[in-house]
């Protein structure tokens, strides 16, 4: 831990210095390219090379995206994957000497710090003469600041409940029905932990990832009525009633054997789907991305629902990547051609639906996936009640190793939840609130 804080350190120093470099200076997008104001409405496709970076966590989907574009325009996306962890520091050090790859995708909950920042092109003008209202919002809204628009969706990544059928059989439980409440997301996991099997457990939390704990529990929060962070993103609302019934049912199940899986109070995200990947977890939040993957290659059968709240309900965590063209780009037609053809539903078909991922056109969710997967049906049913959090210091508030959430969670978790209203409290002072 103490060598990834030191990393982390480096890499939001690096970032930042990097950032101070360039606010300010010029104008977003017209940096030697061409000014946003004059892309044509579908950009230009005249074979120009274009550079593109990208989280590994979404690799698969990024590369389906390339791939369908490079076979069909004349402009080549060459596409960098970057480690997640390597991001920051990889961005910080490109703003420094103003080497940003043309289009750049990055986690939709630090894009608003990057907006902020000045790190995309203003290309309000051509987000606007899209069918935005056919398109999902939450990543757009991420990179609206002042009314200007810089950001459109890439990857929508959203989080699922998922169980393991076979272990549902083994425990007593109906395997077709997974937690519609809290209540019932605890009895089903302390059912699975009854069996008492050598490294089953009945869930996992990633007890160290802020990432994936925002990811996983503020759906059960936004799906029992609450909003987390008030309308701009400024004050915490992560103690609520209902929230501490929520961390309740997890200090239930991390008092009970074989509740939480091993290494969850640790878990800093680098494993946290792993234990569920090898049948040895009963029920717990997923990825949809990650989950799709397993569908063919376990030997378990896999339920998947939306995430309950405590009294019902459900939803979801609009997470995944957005995009935008960089400060950096001299070929801001050209990036524009590639994200408008995104935005087409012919490209929202074959990249996203066709792959059992999610896209972001509303129409190809509705229309797309008649003979998809059933469960990919029931993922995306569960778009239309997801939130987004839009903060610019929602990083730092949330996501950064060794943050006040993460230190909530560990005291309401595994500790007396004594700490939950003044950590709460804390978590709004780095909002800004």
């Amino acid at each position: 831990m103490k060598t990834r804080s030191i990393v982390a350190a480096v890499a939001a120093m690096s970032l930042s210095l990097g950032l101070a470099a360039c606010g300010g200076g010029d104008t977003p997008g017209n940096n030697g390219g061409s000014p946003a104001a004059s892309i044509p409405a579908d950009g230009l496709d005249d074979g120009t090379e274009l550079t593109m970076w990208t989280r590994a966590p979404l690799e698969r989907q990024a590369k389906n995206a390339v791939e369908a574009y490079n076979s069909t325009h004349k402009n080549q996306v060459k596409l960098e994957i970057l480690p997640n962890d390597d991001v920051e520091g990889k961005v910080g050090g490109a703003i420094q000497t103003d080497t940003l790859p043309d289009i750049l995708a990055g986690d939709v909950v630090r894009i608003p710090y990057w907006v902020q920042q000045g790190v995309f092109a203003d290309v309000t003008a051509q987000i606007d003469g899209l069918d935005t209202a056919n398109l999902q919002k939450g990543h757009i809204d991420a990179g609206t600041l002042d009314g200007k628009k810089h950001t459109l969706p890439f990857v929508t990544d959203i989080s699922v409940m998922v169980w393991n059928k076979d272990l549902y059989k083994e425990a007593g439980l109906d395997p077709e029905k997974g937690p519609a409440t809290v209540d019932e997301f605890l009895s089903q996991a302390k059912a699975v932990a009854g069996l008492n099997k050598s490294g089953v457990a009945g869930s996992y939390l990633a007890g160290q990832s802020g990432g994936a704990l925002v990811f996983t529990l503020f759906p059960m929060m936004w799906a029992s009525g609450e909003e987390v962070l008030n309308e701009d993103g400024t004050k915490a609302n992560v103690a609520s009633d209902n929230a501490k019934k929520i961390y309740a049912a997890y200090n239930d199940l991390a008092k009970t054997t074989n509740g939480l899986g091993a290494g969850s109070k640790e878990e800093t995200g680098a494993t946290w789907t792993a234990p569920f990947q090898e049948g040895k977890v009963g029920v717990m939040q997923y990825p949809y991305t990650a989950v799709t993957g397993l569908f063919d290659t376990v030997d378990f059968e896999i339920g998947v629902a939306g995430i309950p709240g405590v009294e019902g309900n459900q939803s979801t965590f609009l997470g995944g990547d957005a995009l935008g063209i960089s400060k950096s780009s001299k070929k801001v037609a050209q990036a524009w051609n590639f994200m408008s053809w995104l935005m087409s539903d012919e490209a929202q078909q074959k990249v996203f639906a066709d792959n059992n991922d999610t896209a972001s056109s509303l129409s190809v969710l509705e229309n797309g996936y008649a003979d998809a997967d059933e469960r990919t049906k029931i993922a995306n049913a569960t778009i239309k009640d997801g939130r987004a959090p839009v903060a610019v210091n929602f990083n730092e508030a949330f996501n950064a190793a060794g943050s006040n959430w993460q230190l909530l969670i560990q005291d309401a978790v595994w500790g007396d939840g004594s700490q939950v209203d003044s950590l709460n409290e804390q978590i709004t002072a780095t909002l800004g609130g």
